[in-house]
């Protein structure tokens, strides 16, 4: 496997942030090739999540001082996330772990979230901390096609770089290459629920797993199909923030889906039901 390296591009500018990312970094590499090289990775799973407690307690009360410091205006909501993370998130992969007493696919679920949360969360709320990725609040709330199409694409391009071009504004469910599928289900604090049903190509969705940190392709498929619903979920964390809306968003349910799984699913009705197409793969996008 090509060694996992911390890319440059993803620095914010804040020294102590960017040299705790990467220390975090050079931990999951090591991480990666015991799991690839070695059957029984207990110890290293076992180390590698008492490093994370240590981390997450200090690295994440560094990030929010200087987030203080500076007045950043996303601060109460971007620590929330860290203590999503922390408290419940890790909490819940270590107890897997134990459970499965470290079970192959435990252990993959377990770098695929740790590998796709930390690429999201760098790539969404941390860079925009220093303005690298700016929340904008340009859509208004509507249910309108063209609306969600400009947004998705925005996002697309703050994020991934790429450009989604909408190419189908009435999906009706036509399968796409090697694709992964997921269903992603949001409370409305005050009320109110939105569920996402996506699909993405396979080469798409290692494109953002993998080429994001200068990795060219993750041997495990279940580690990709893991880090990449991580890293949507942040995406569609970054696209709600471009609404007029002051609605808050918990995630409240993740799946990853088979082909037919989808199928059955998509088949209950999704007003809004559109295909993108991307310079590496086709991405479904589906709510209500």
């Amino acid at each position: 496997m090509k060694k996992l390296l911390w890319n440059e591009t993803l620095n914010i500018g804040v020294e102590v942030v960017d040299r705790a990312h990467a220390r975090l970094f050079h931990m999951v590499e090591r991480l990666m090739d015991l799991v690839e090289y070695k059957p029984n990775c207990r110890t290293a799973c076992e180390e590698s999540i008492e490093f994370l407690e240590d981390y997450t307690m200090t690295h994440f009360s560094e990030e929010e001082a200087y987030m203080r410091s500076v007045g950043y205006e996303g601060y109460a909501k971007h620590k929330r996330i860290h203590d999503q993370f922390r408290d419940i998130t890790l909490v819940s992969l270590k107890k897997e772990l134990e459970t499965s007493e470290y079970a192959k696919q435990a252990v993959h679920r377990y770098l695929g979230v740790l590998l796709g949360w930390l690429t999201g969360h760098i790539m969404t709320e941390d860079q925009a901390i220093t303005g690298n990725v700016v929340t904008r609040k340009v859509y208004e709330e509507l249910p309108d096609t063209e609306v969600v199409s400009r947004a998705v694409n925005h996002a697309m391009r703050d994020v991934f770089h790429l450009d989604a071009e909408l190419v189908n504004a009435e999906y009706k469910g036509k399968s796409i290459r090697n694709g992964y599928y997921y269903r992603l289900c949001y409370d409305i604090v005050h009320g109110g629920k939105i569920q996402l049903l996506l699909g993405v190509e396979e080469h798409l969705a290692r494109h953002n797993v993998g080429l994001m940190l200068g990795l060219s392709a993750l041997k495990q498929t279940e580690m990709v199909r893991h880090a990449s619903v991580q890293i949507l979920e942040q995406f569609f964390h970054h696209l709600g923030k471009m609404f007029k809306s002051d609605a808050e968003y918990r995630i409240s349910g993740e799946e990853l889906l088979t082909r037919d799984e989808f199928r059955r699913d998509f088949m209950t009705r999704y007003p809004c039901s559109l295909l993108f197409e991307t310079r590496l793969g086709h991405f479904i996008f589906c709510a209500r």
